[in-house]
């Protein structure tokens, strides 16, 4: 299939493959010197490369981007790849899953981690890289003797993932505020409720609040013309709803001589006694 290049895709298109078609259509076809379905991968030595560099590198994809890039061995003698890059190292993260199509193994699957600096202290980003590996790329007739070059080619699908904690932490807190918020409205509605802007003195006097006052209104415990009594002892005005009692003591009563000296008033709205002491 002749490739296509970025500028001759149609409008729209987005790319999307799944696993099997990574290995079947795109990875096979390079390791092959085939031409792939659309020209959009390019080729690139991703670990000469820090992973906030290489969207530069690619012409294609917004969130997520593929390249093919050659793997080189850390060891020379050994089968473990140079993972290395110029501001840290891709760490290997889970278990490798091997990709089938139909019930042929075709690949492998690894997941990695970027994190900056130098291991064993390096600090984890939120750069992820998917590689995608043939079955049996290591065993190719092709190596020289002593040649650091591990794999000619995997492909590599690198993303920055979002920090979804934050923004869930975020809504939550937001949430919390907006309840509040509502619950306080709500309280101050309802006290507002219980006190009306307009009502009548008939309407007062049945509110719960104003039950003792109309309990005094009608049972005409109170001064019926609202005169002010003097209180000569403190020298202010008495409560024109409070009603002057005497309590008569017995007569033998040790504490006669200093009882005399009071004047005992009952406050009928409140079940309370004052006491004024008398000159």
């Amino acid at each position: 299939m002749e490739s296509r290049t970025c500028s001759e895709l149609p409008p729209g298109f987005r790319f999307h493959p799944t696993d099997e078609e990574l290995i079947v259509y795109y990875l096979c076809n390079q390791a092959t010197s085939q031409p792939c379905p659309a020209s959009i991968i390019p080729e690139v030595d991703i670990y000469k490369f820090d992973p906030w560099e290489l969207p530069d590198k690619s012409d294609f994809g917004e969130n997520e981007w593929y390249f093919f890039s050659p793997r080189e061995r850390k060891y020379p003698n050994g089968v473990r790849p140079n993972r290395a890059t110029v501001s840290g190292y891709w760490k290997a993260t889970g278990t490798d899953k091997s990709i089938f199509s139909g019930s042929n193994h075709i690949g492998v699957k690894k997941a990695l981690v970027f994190y900056k600096g130098r291991p064993p202290k390096g600090i984890k980003t939120d750069w992820i890289m998917h590689e995608y590996r043939l079955i049996g790329s290591r065993k190719q007739p092709n190596r020289q003797i002593g040649s650091m070059r591990l794999d000619d080619w995997v492909l590599c699908r690198i993303y920055k993932k979002k920090n979804i904690t934050k923004s869930l932490e975020t809504n939550e807190d937001y949430t919390t505020n907006q309840m509040n918020m509502t619950q306080t409205n709500d309280d101050s509605e309802q006290e507002l409720v219980k006190f009306p802007r307009t009502c009548s003195l008939t309407n007062l006097l049945e509110m719960d609040y104003l039950g003792p006052i109309s309990q005094i209104l009608s049972d005409g415990s109170y001064n019926s013309t609202f005169e002010f009594q003097i209180n000569t002892a403190h020298g202010g005005l008495m409560d024109p709803f409070v009603k002057s009692q005497m309590v008569e003591m017995p007569k033998n009563n040790p504490y006669e001589g200093d009882l005399e000296k009071y004047h005992v008033k009952q406050n009928s709205s409140l079940g309370n006694q004052v006491f004024d002491q008398r000159e």
